[in-house]
């Protein structure tokens, strides 16, 4: 039997329920800690991937890296409704150059 693996969001209230109307698992994370144990939580319960706003991931560096080198699950950086503050890009920008050896193709 295939295992299923679920996709969550980590962020502000305003920017989850977005994707909660699209059926996404959502967490609105008022704190920082909160934050912090519900991505806890997410990577023992077979979620895939799960998104975090920058504004959160900005205080959770420890915690993302953490999950860095895992196959699950897999952290993504999105802009939360105050905007992007670039980290996500640059997250993103790290992952493709470890992936292809260096070469920056972004």
């Amino acid at each position: 039997m295939a295992q299923s693996y679920k996709i969550g969001v980590i962020g502000d209230s305003l920017t989850v329920n977005g994707f909660k109307a699209l059926g996404l698992d959502t967490y609105a994370c008022p704190t920082v800690d909160n934050a912090r144990r519900a991505l806890r939580t997410m990577a023992q319960e077979n979620y895939a991937i799960v998104y975090i706003t920058e504004q959160l991931a900005a205080e959770m560096t420890a915690d993302i890296a953490r999950y860095k080198d895992s196959v699950t699950p897999a952290v993504i950086l999105i802009p939360g409704s105050a905007g992007s503050l670039g980290i996500g890009k640059n997250s993103l920008r790290e992952a493709v150059e470890r992936a292809v050896g260096g070469a920056d193709i972004l």
